[in-house]
């Protein structure tokens, strides 16, 4: 999953926004198979399921099904073809969702050994706000961080002060 480097910055931010909005009594369906965030999220007290790697373009039965109280989905969106119909299908009335945005000096991110590990999507936050709002949620809290690296070049300067990812906490309106 993580070819290179393990993303402990987006990891941290990430953790910390969830446990902002949501407590250790509400049970989470986290969007994508486990992985190690899932392991995260669990060791600082949180009940978890995941789907099951269903193609969730085509079968969002786990979703539908699912009793859970709140639904994160991180860096999940811009992976599937039909964000909105997935957004649609979530019955819980909680959501937090993070995606990376879309950088103007880089071209959209596809794996190179993983045909599922590609971005179809590359959102600016005004359009995962508008595609959030038009699929019944209202956004309550949201926030954006960058990523740099310690590579040489004009890129690698950008990233230090573009932001990378944008987080929301939404709510079903």
């Amino acid at each position: 999953m993580y070819e290179k480097t393990f993303p402990n910055k987006r990891f941290k931010h990430t953790i910390d926004f969830l446990e902002k909005h949501v407590t250790n009594a509400e049970s989470i369906l986290d969007l994508g198979v486990a992985n190690p965030f899932t392991k995260i999220m669990q060791e600082h007290g949180y009940s978890v399921e995941n789907t099951k790697g269903e193609d969730l373009d085509i079968d969002t039965s786990n979703i539908e099904i699912s009793g859970a109280d709140v639904v994160t989905a991180f860096e999940i969106f811009e992976h599937l073809l039909s964000p909105f119909t997935v957004l649609k299908s979530i019955k819980s009335n909680k959501l937090v969702a993070s995606i990376p945005l879309k950088l103007w000096f880089s071209s959209a991110y596809r794996s190179k050994t993983d045909m599922l590990d590609r971005h179809y999507h590359e959102f600016e936050d005004w359009q995962f706000d508008w595609l959030l709002e038009k699929a019944g949620w209202k956004i309550i809290d949201s926030q954006k961080w960058t990523n740099p690296t310690k590579k040489i070049g004009i890129r690698p300067i950008l990233r230090w002060f573009t932001p990378r990812y944008y987080i929301v906490y939404a709510e079903k309106v």
